[in-house]
């Protein structure tokens, strides 16, 4: 796991070091790449040989998505093309909401 993350984060590093990419950028690649690197059948075999070290990262999230989608497709057919990308990823984006809250009320934002 820390190495399959490690890899996956230094690559991220290495976009931001030796490119003219923003740390937004990178995020919108890492997410797409994961996102077509699973629905290309590519990324599952990362998951197993990597597990959180696959899945926690931004690629993971993309991951996610498109597996949701598949299953969804599979149960409901073409409306599940818009239900499933929440499927497997609604309690990171709550979390991320809700968390985002809090530190929001906890600490004073910079203006």
């Amino acid at each position: 796991a820390f190495l399959v993350g490690g890899l996956i984060c230094v690559a991220g590093q290495l976009l931001l070091d030796l490119t003219s990419l923003t740390s937004a950028h990178v995020l919108v690649l890492f997410v797409c790449l994961g996102a077509l690197l699973s629905s290309l059948g590519l990324y599952e075999p990362l998951v197993q040989i990597g597990g959180a070290g696959a899945t926690i990262p931004l690629t993971g999230f993309g991951h996610a998505m498109v597996q949701g989608i598949f299953e969804e497709v599979n149960a409901k057919g073409a409306i599940g093309i818009l239900s499933g990308a929440f499927k497997n990823t609604t309690p990171g984006i709550v979390a991320a909401i809700i968390l985002g809250i809090i530190m929001a009320l906890i600490f004073n934002p910079k203006g």
